[in-house]
């Protein structure tokens, strides 16, 4: 039987962890946040989501329209009006944001470890989603499809393993919902080749801009005030839901333009 729900999972930053963070005006070094994202949304409407992708395409320069969509490679005029053209769709999304500055450089030395961490917490509110979706799509035998956007450094075999070493730990501080995750069926593909994982990099990406200061300084908030209505939460809870900081809002500094997004999902 099919999957009910396809989510796709990108990241916006890097896991770099050498304690030489950007900062305004200068060059080089690693981003202060690295994002998991996901967008999910029923499996029925995944030829839906290509014309929405192709839809931002169209909006594009002539000498755009045969690449990929990327966040990154688009003018900031660009990205308002792809973030613009994905608000309304029938979509949710959630992020899982690490402020690496404050992690101590000897938690995660292993390649790939703070990837996979974040990674437990994204599947964890997959999880969630789908399961409290699932009274409103009937189809499908309630399991969700996740697609990753390819890293080169991933091995998905260990990735799946270890998706199974969880599933089989009894440690309530796992909260998977185990039966609407298909750990077999955990793939990943290159960002190019699925419109679903550049829209996942579109919203990834214009969320943790709200948070990652820019080479002058500055946040853009702008972005993720127009997702908000698609970013998963509980009643008024997004913070432990679809907008989760990694550590707590409470263990963290932030300047007064990235306040905005503590008020937005506060």
């Amino acid at each position: 039987m099919a999957h009910s729900f396809i989510a796709y999972i990108d990241e916006a930053g890097d896991e770099g962890l050498t304690g030489h963070y950007r900062q305004p005006g200068i060059g080089g070094g690693s981003s202060h946040w690295l994002t998991l994202g996901a967008t999910v949304w029923r499996y029925s409407r995944d030829l839906d989501a290509i014309q929405w992708a192709n839809a931002i395409i169209d909006k594009l320069p002539v000498q755009k329209r045969t690449r990929p969509l990327h966040f990154m490679d688009m003018s900031h005029q660009q990205k308002l009006m792809a973030v613009q053209a994905l608000c309304g769709k029938p979509f949710r999304s959630i992020s899982i944001i690490a402020n690496k500055p404050i992690i101590p450089a000897n938690i995660y030395t292993e390649k790939n470890q703070l990837y996979q961490y974040l990674c437990r917490y994204l599947i964890e509110r997959i999880s969630w989603l789908c399961r409290d979706m699932r009274p409103n799509v009937p189809e499908g035998d309630g399991r969700v499809k996740i697609v990753f956007s390819r890293k080169r450094s991933m091995d998905y075999d260990d990735f799946r393993a270890y998706m199974d070493l969880l599933h089989n730990m009894d440690d309530p501080d796992i909260r998977i919902h185990w039966p609407v995750i298909d750990i077999e069926g955990i793939a990943a593909k290159d960002h190019g080749s699925m419109r679903g994982l550049q829209l996942a990099d579109i919203v990834t990406s214009g969320i943790t801009a709200a948070l990652e200061p820019d080479y002058y300084g500055n946040v853009e908030p702008r972005f993720a005030r127009l997702l908000k209505p698609q970013v998963y939460c509980r009643g008024k809870n997004y913070r432990s839901y679809g907008a989760k900081l990694v550590p707590s809002a409470d263990q963290l500094e932030f300047s007064e333009q990235q306040q905005e997004f503590l008020e937005l999902f506060g």
